[in-house]
């Protein structure tokens, strides 16, 4: 997508895996996407581009909820092992949550069956 608008409509109407965003786009900066799209689409993986390093920039881009920073100009190697690990780090993370998610169930039964006992 070449504008942040499209971003955000896209990703509003669709769940993508992660987005590479620039911190320069022509209708609004990188840093202020990311933090719209922080909200919306927590689960996507946000990685920031940029050819304009600064520690400034990266810690606002973590605080802004980047899961990754990559400069300009990048090689295509370390770009898709960057791309590799946020799609572990978020499949780690839905695992983690379904596993939550079941101990919660046997736990809220075990407890439902002990009540029923009680009664």
């Amino acid at each position: 997508m070449d504008t942040a608008k499209k971003a955000i409509v896209k990703t509003r109407k669709k769940f993508y895996n992660l987005a590479l965003i620039d911190i320069r786009l022509p209708d609004m900066e990188g840093m202020a996407l990311l933090t719209k799209m922080k909200d919306a689409t927590s689960r996507m993986r946000k990685i920031i581009v940029t050819g304009y390093p600064t520690l400034q920039n990266a810690i606002e881009a973590v605080n802004k909820g980047a899961d990754a920073y990559i400069l300009k100009p990048f090689s295509t190697e370390k770009t898709l092992k960057t791309i590799e690990q946020q799609l572990a780090k978020q499949r780690k993370a839905q695992k983690m949550t379904e596993d939550q998610l079941a101990e919660f169930i046997e736990t809220r039964a075990r407890q439902l069956e002990k009540a029923k006992e009680n009664v």
